[in-house]
């Protein structure tokens, strides 16, 4: 589908002209579907190595591909094999598919999910950019079944003879069983052979899951964090840490013991200090601040919180640097910083290298750039627009909850925000609330065009961090136990009611929207209250039960706190699920869907819109191949944002922007 979004009003006309006069919704702006995917690049982990520092890049306009980038002497290139696509399917929602370390990179290409090695030589300047880089070399063997090994976290070892690695094996089930009889996928911690030979052996099992190696920097110690069913590793994890003994042929851990953690704490993120002290973000006094073994008392704590969920492997939020300091990215208000980067608002990948820092670094006017060394060594895009599109949001705090136990809940509200429009003076803008997923994350506190593409034109958003989100600290996170459904769509209830009573906007034009867990607050939403009059489910839950009973290992328990014991407490379930409310639908909804979904299955979206199409309700829906649990190819993109924009003209009586969008809205 072309974009015909692309907007016509240009900074320059917004100096020269007045601005027009033209309804909430209708405004034309520069921010059109071509800029969220054309020229956007998603730059996710950064490694230096003490050579230059390398990132990951992923591109909406190559299907979603990640690729890594390395920077040396001033030269930039792309160093992973054009067709490369780094990507690991740990715990399906992957993250630290790749590491790197003096001019050698280990990653694991999303087709297969096998290890590969490739050697980048250290370049001067002059050779750097011509230098063809040499094929990657396969060090785990092929699995049984396809995709069935994967890795994360991977780590080499000083004697450079082995790669250890969080390892995730998944068995076919046998004919005879089900895929619910047979056992989940194993855990573990394993070392792989760099010599070609194929050789694996186990270092550490028994545990559900693993995560987040590190190796001392003399290489003779090992710590890592685990957990079991049906904790999260935000909920309770152990820190252990052991001696390695390898030679070329053999390797083992010895002294294994316990350091931190265990009943209702939650650490995170071990590193070795450059003296060989292990250090770790604990959650033991709420919120997530800096300890090191051996010691009670935080050795960083800050007026917010360092850590966060995760969900992904290869979260750095510290490190050190050569003499010992510590730089640390933390939340405070829903809102990142960083003593390196003052005016900037969101982190990721704080690591060192020696004395050298690498990060990424966001505003909110501005998307991520890399910084090595003191500098910008990966400039986000130049999207040429005023200041006039990107204003700050306001930090909200509001009040929330039932009458007999009231609560607080914060969010970041984004005003319209078009230089080249108003509208007219009895109108007030269409509001979206956001409900993010997880439902254990946060609200962005960065650029997001796929914000600003809304508020651009005339409506107005708020990002809601309700109760149960992270970045402000445990007792926080910890009120949506038992309460998923519940608290979190009272507090998006209660903000759009907060923001049309204080007059900002429509009450009759309340939309609110999600995906994922998200989406499951906007179903829960829809079906128990008739505030909102519009609604958008991106791959949402509609039935707790399904979801329970298929889904996968890593979230397979994740509902004994936020709902109940399964199959204990089914007549929660079955009243928490928006499938078994239909009869309290009653607003115009666009249900969007990954076809290869595994985490919220394409089931979940379809029995929900089959049931309102039965009902009579208008709905919209689209299911796109190729894709899984959000969006990555540009095409997707484009066409779910177009249509959903023509979705709410059409519920909402404007007309978007540009030419008419063919989309089928049932029952309408």
């Amino acid at each position: 589908m072309p974009d015909n979004i692309n907007g016509t009003a240009t900074n320059t006309d917004a100096q020269s002209e007045r601005p027009r006069v033209a309804p909430y919704g209708s405004w034309d702006s520069p921010i059109g579907t071509h800029m969220l995917v054309s020229g956007a690049v998603g730059i996710s982990e950064v490694v230096p190595d003490g050579h230059g520092v390398f990132w990951a890049e992923s591109r909406p306009l190559e299907a979603g591909r990640v690729a890594i980038m390395h920077h040396e002497n001033g030269h930039t290139r792309e160093v992973t094999p054009p067709k490369a696509n780094v990507r690991t399917l740990m715990h399906e929602y992957g993250g630290g598919a790749w590491w790197a370390n003096d001019n050698t990179l280990w990653y694991c290409d999303y087709d297969d999910q096998r290890l590969r090695e490739l050697s980048i030589e250290n370049q001067n300047a002059k050779a750097y950019a011509a230098i063809k880089k040499t094929e990657p070399r396969l060090l785990s063997a092929a699995p049984e079944s396809p995709r069935a090994q994967r890795f994360a976290d991977m780590r080499p070892t000083p004697d450079q003879h082995w790669i250890i690695a969080v390892c995730e094996q998944h068995k076919e089930p046998p004919k005879e069983q089900s895929k619910a009889q047979f056992s989940e996928p194993q855990n573990l911690i394993t070392a792989i052979a760099r010599d070609g030979s194929f050789t694996q052996i186990d270092l550490a099992t028994g545990a559900d899951f693993y995560g987040s190696i590190c190796l001392s920097p003399d290489g003779s110690r090992i710590a890592w964090v685990q957990w079991d069913h049906p904790n999260m590793p935000w909920d309770t994890t152990t820190l252990m840490c052991a001696d390695i003994v390898c030679t070329k042929s053999t390797i083992a851990l010895n002294n294994i013991q316990s350091v931190a953690g265990g009943h209702e704490e939650s650490v995170i993120q071990p590193l070795f200090c450059p003296i060989g002290q292990l250090h770790f973000l604990s959650d033991r006094d709420d919120s997530w601040h800096l300890y090191k073994e051996s010691q009670d008392t935080p050795v960083l704590s800050v007026d917010g919180e360092i850590g966060y969920p995760p969900w992904v492997h290869g979260f750095a939020r510290y490190a050190f640097k050569d003499n010992g300091e510590v730089v640390a990215a933390h939340f405070k208000n829903g809102v990142e910083h960083l003593d390196l980067k003052p005016d900037d608002t969101a982190f990721n990948s704080v690591r060192s290298s020696g004395s050298r820092i690498a990060f990424t670094s966001a505003s909110w006017r501005s998307e991520a750039s890399v910084f090595y060394d003191g500098k910008c060594v990966r400039k986000a895009r130049d999207l040429g627009l005023s200041e006039a599109y990107l204003a700050e949001p306001e930090v909200l705090e509001f009040p929330t909850g039932a009458a007999d136990a009231p609560d607080t809940a914060h969010a970041l509200y984004f005003a319209p925000a078009n230089p080249d429009f108003i509208a007219p003076e009895d109108e007030k803008p269409p509001l979206i609330v956001l409900a993010h997923g997880g439902p254990t994350s946060a609200a962005r506190s960065q650029l997001s065009l796929a914000q600003r593409f809304w508020t651009s034109r005339g409506f107005a958003v708020v990002d809601v961090n309700y109760r149960g989100s992270s970045g402000y600290g445990r007792a926080y996170r910890n009120k949506l136990n038992g309460q998923w459904g519940v608290a979190d769509v009272q507090d998006c209830v209660a903000v759009a009611q907060y923001l049309a009573d204080r007059g900002d906007v429509d009450k009759q034009r309340l939309i609110i929207r999600g995906g994922s867990a998200g989406g499951f607050t906007v179903l829960s939403a829809l079906a128990l209250h008739n505030t909102f009059t519009a609604g958008a489910s991106l791959y949402g839950v509609a039935d707790l039960e399904a979801l329970a009973t298929d889904t996968h290992k890593f979230e397979s328990r994740y509902l004994d706190s936020l709902i109940g014991r399964w199959p204990e407490d089914k007549d929660v379930y079955a009243a928490r699920s928006p499938i078994n409310h239909l009869e309290g639908f009653s607003a115009p909804m666009i249900v969007l869907q990954g076809a290869e979904d595994t985490i919220v299955p394409p089931n979940q979206s379809r029995m929900i819109v089959d049931a309102l199409d039965e009902r009579g309700l208008p709905v919209a829906y689209l299911e796109f191949e190729g894709e899984q649990h959000g969006f990555r190819k540009s095409d997707t993109i484009v066409t779910a944002t177009l249509s959903e924009l023509a979705f709410y003209g059409r519920v909402f009586g404007f007309k978007p922007a540009g030419p008419a969008i063919d989309l089928e809205i049932r029952n309408q």
